[in-house]
């Protein structure tokens, strides 16, 4: 599975954005999906996850209630509906997919099959 994301770019804070990851070439079925971020000198951090069935979902506690996570039908795409931004939601946001038959959803280790290339998303002060 190919991911590509998109969709990043420069705010001020308190604004909106959305990114979205598709999959190239296939779809996410029997694959868990997350969303990662990387500032710059940080390790990648888990910021959110849904199931590949989209009943289940997990944020990380400095984004709950602020971003949501979601899966079309198809089940091509997972988009990630960012609020109220801050700049300390400033980082490169990557997806991976990881296969829900061998991992728990809870599990917030980067321990993803696949990955995209990333998106920069600043949000200036």
């Amino acid at each position: 599975v190919q991911l590509v994301e998109s969709g990043g770019g420069l705010v001020q804070a308190g604004d909106s954005l959305r990114v979205s990851c598709a999959a190239s070439g296939g779809t996410f079925s029997g694959y868990d999906v997350g969303w990662f971020r990387q500032a710059p000198g940080n390790e990648r951090e888990f910021v959110a996850a849904i199931s590949w069935r989209g009943g289940d979902t997990l944020y990380t506690d400095s984004v709950e209630g602020r971003f949501t996570i979601s899966r079309d039908d198809a089940g091509n795409t997972v988009d990630l509906q960012m609020n109220s931004l801050k700049p300390e939601d400033t980082a490169i946001y990557y997806c991976g997919a990881r296969r829900a038959l061998f991992y728990s959803i809870r599990d917030r280790r980067p321990n993803y099959d696949f990955w995209g290339q990333g998106t920069q998303v600043t949000v200036s002060s």
